[in-house]
């Protein structure tokens, strides 16, 4: 059957994972891939369980599984991530139950952010082409979220966007495009509806 997939671009030799990392169409049912994902699994619900007994040792979970933890940053779980290796998050930051953060592309989340619960941070694109889609290609677009940002209750962030510092996404917005620094924006598709002082 995989004779039968049409291919993005038949010269190119990198690996799945190169292809991701790059932002191309690339093919998450690859072994590589699939591995990373069940190591962040795991990591995860480790974290999970040890964040009932042990902070510290959750910690020291937590810091295996993300790419970067500054200090003091408290998440509660459950956090559920693609691979991890992909989010960097600022001292201080807070994120309360329910993190989705699929990390195909890169994901970073700046100092003293305020997460609500059920947010959702998705880097994953999938193409238009109905052929390319049927293959099971998919891409994906970084997530950038400013210092001091307060994302409320199941706010959801799509690829590609960058939320400027300070700003307050309303709870349930869905962040199709970029919010600059110091603002409010709140709906579906999320709009800024008052500057900050």
């Amino acid at each position: 059957m995989a004779q039968n997939k049409p291919d993005a671009d038949p010269g190119d030799t990198r690996s799945q994972k190169e292809k991701m990392l790059a932002g191309d169409l690339y093919i998450a049912d690859d072994a590589e891939l699939s591995q990373a994902g069940r190591r962040a699994h795991l990591l995860a619900r480790n974290y999970e369980a040890r964040y009932a007994e042990n902070l510290e040792q959750a910690q020291q979970v937590l810091q295996e599984l993300l790419g970067e933890l500054g200090e003091q940053v408290h998440i509660k779980p459950p956090l559920y991530v693609d691979y991890g290796f992909n989010i960097r998050i600022g001292a201080g930051t807070f994120a309360n139950y329910g993190l989705v953060a699929l990390d195909v592309a890169a994901i970073t989340i700046g100092r003293d952010v305020q997460i609500g619960p059920n947010v959702q941070l998705l880097t994953p694109t999938h193409p238009v082409e109905a052929d390319l889609r049927r293959a099971k290609y998919e891409a994906a677009k970084p997530i950038v979220i400013g210092d001091n940002v307060w994302l409320g209750g199941g706010a959801i962030v799509l690829a590609g966007v960058t939320i400027g510092e300070n700003s307050v996404i309303g709870a349930g917005a869905v962040v199709t495009r970029d919010i600059p620094a110091n603002v409010v924006a709140v709906g579906n598709p999320a709009r800024v509806i008052r500057a900050l002082a």
